[in-house]
């Protein structure tokens, strides 16, 4: 329990304090942090994802709304529920806003839940990655598939809490890859 007080006092954050719960963070380059549990109702609907799984693509498809479900599951617990896509539409005078760092840092803690509860068959959780310099910088979580060792990123920022994460291979998020969204987001990027 040492590393969660020091993780909600600002420390660094452990990957989970327990199997069912995690250290999130919000309000931009985490300067908050919190300890979300997930209860064992959520957490089957997050592993209902993984059942049908068959190849790495499907369980791609499977991490982007697993990753949305646990979000959902968070916002319900904390201020992230206020958070809007991309940082264009965040209402800065409300807590729970997040940018990119916090969402690859939360992005990888989930995954790393995710992980560990083994229902991961084809891809491994990787170090968060970065593209960009300086002003225009952007993170993302990152998997790593086993066998062919390609990598992958897992970007839950450009949409709200909730919505499945964008999935790219990680040359074609280096390059600029994101999904579509309308002229005021894509402005903002």
């Amino acid at each position: 329990m040492f590393a969660v007080a020091l993780a909600l006092a600002g420390g660094a954050a452990p990957a989970a304090a327990s199997a069912d719960e995690v250290v999130i963070c919000f309000n931009y380059g985490c300067k908050e942090r919190t300890l979300v549990q997930f209860s064992p109702l959520q957490l089957g609907q997050v592993q209902g994802q993984f059942v049908e799984v068959d190849s790495p693509a499907a369980e791609r498809a499977a991490i982007a709304r697993a990753v949305a479900w646990l979000y959902f599951y968070a916002g319900m617990q904390s201020p992230i529920w206020r958070d809007r896509g991309g940082n264009f539409d965040d209402d800065d005078t409300q807590p729970g806003r997040m940018d990119c760092i916090d969402h690859s840092t939360n992005t990888t803690a989930y995954l790393h839940l995710i992980e560990r509860r083994g229902w991961l068959k084809f891809h491994g959780t990787g170090e968060r990655v970065l593209r960009g310099r300086m002003l225009n910088d952007h993170w993302a979580a990152r998997v790593v598939e086993r066998g062919s060792k390609d990598e992958w990123v897992v970007d839950s920022w450009f949409l709200d809490p909730g919505l499945p994460a964008a999935v790219f291979p990680l040359q074609a998020w280096l390059d600029g890859a994101g999904p579509r969204v309308d002229a005021r987001r894509r402005a903002a990027l």
